[in-house]
C-alpha cells in the first residue's frame, strides 16, 4: 500500500527505544513512509538490528546508542542526529522499562531509576529535540507511548502505572505551551499488546488464550499496530489532532463492564472465539 497519503517523505524522525518491540515496529514504518531515522535505545545490538532492518528496506536512518534519562548523551545524540539526517521534525517518545514491585516495600532507588526512563526521559527528549523545532521555525510533531495503565493502576507494578499517567500528562502540557510554535504533542495508550518488555506475561501457559478472550477484537495486539497508530498522529493527516490520548487495545478497557456478573445480561458464546 502506497504511504504517500501520509506526507512524511523527507521528514526528519527520532524514536526512542528502537531496539526493539513499538520501537522498532515505528521507525521501520517511519522509513517505510519515507522519513529519515534516528534510532536511539540504550542496547546496542538491538538497535543494530533496527538499523539493518531499514537499510535492508532502502531506508535512512542513524543508530545512536543513548539512555534518554542521560541529558549529555541525549543532547549528543541530537547533535548527531540534525549533523547526519537535519533537524528533528518528528519526536515518538517510546523508550520505556518495567520494574515491578509493591509500593509498601519498593525501594526508592528502584522508583526513581523507572521514573528516569518512563517520564524523565520524555521530558529531557520533548526539550532537546523540541528545541531544534522550534529554532527550525517550522513546527513539529511529538508522539508519547504511555499506557493503559495511565488509566487503570497496576498493582505491584512499582512506578509503572504512576510513571505512564504522568506521560499523558505531559504530554497535554507540551501541548498547551508548544502549540504556539506549531508543534503537536499527541498520547497513544497501548494495551494489550506482545512485545519483548511484556513477553514474559504470555510465556506463561495458557495466558495468551485468556487475555485475548478478554479483548472484544478478539486477538493480542501487536507492535506494528501501535505503529500505524503513531503514524497517523505523526502526519499532517492529523493535523487538528493535538493533546489527545489515543487508546489503543482492542477495546480491552472498554469492555470492563462485560467482566461483571448481571443476570438477564449474559451474551451467548461467539463459536469464532473459542480456542
Amino acid at each position: 500500500m502506497s504511504m504517500d497519503w501520509l506526507e512524511l517523505t523527507g521528514r526528519t524522525a527520532v524514536v526512542t527505544g528502537s531496539g526493539g518491540g513499538i520501537g522498532r515496529a515505528t521507525a521501520v514504518s517511519l522509513a517505510q513512509a519515507g522519513c529519515r531515522v534516528a534510532l536511539l535505545d540504550r542496547d546496542e545490538t538491538t538497535l543494530q538490528d533496527t538499523l539493518a532492518e531499514i537499510r535492508a528496506l532502502g531506508g535512512e536512518a542513524v543508530a545512536l546508542a543513548c539512555d534518554v534519562s542521560d541529558q549529555t548523551r541525549v543532547e549528543n545524540a541530537a547533535a548527531q542526529s540534525a549533523a547526519v539526517l537535519g533537524p528533528c521534525d518528528i519526536l515518538v517518545n517510546n523508550a520505556g522499562l518495567l520494574r515491578p514491585g509493591p509500593l509498601e516495600t519498593l525501594p526508592i532507588a528502584e522508583w526513581n531509576a523507572l521514573l528516569a526512563v518512563n517520564l524523565t526521559g520524555y521530558l529531557i527528549c520533548a526539550q532537546t529535540f523540541g528545541r531544534q523545532m522550534r529554532d527550525r521555525g517550522k513546527g513539529g510533531t511529538l508522539v508519547h507511548v504511555a499506557s493503559i495503565a495511565a488509566s487503570h493502576a497496576t498493582g505491584f507494578g512499582g512506578a509503572y502505572s504512576v510513571a505512564k499517567a504522568g506521560i499523558v500528562m505531559l504530554s497535554r502540557q507540551l501541548a498547551t505551551e508548544w502549540s504556539p510554535h506549531g508543534i503537536r504533542s499527541n498520547a497513544v495508550s497501548p494495551g494489550m499488546i506482545q512485545t519483548p518488555l511484556s513477553q514474559a506475561f504470555y510465556d506463561q501457559p495458557g495466558a495468551t488464550e485468556k487475555r485475548a478472550a478478554l479483548i472484544p477484537s478478539g486477538r493480542i495486539g501487536q507492535p506494528q499496530d501501535i505503529a500505524d497508530t503513531v503514524l497517523f498522529l505523526a502526519s499532517p493527516r492529523s493535523e487538528y489532532v493535538n493533546g489527545e490520548e489515543i487508546v489503543v487495545d482492542g477495546g480491552y478497557t472498554r469492555n470492563l463492564m462485560s467482566f461483571i456478573p448481571r443476570a438477564g445480561y449474559d451474551m451467548p458464546a461467539d463459536p469464532s472465539r473459542s480456542s
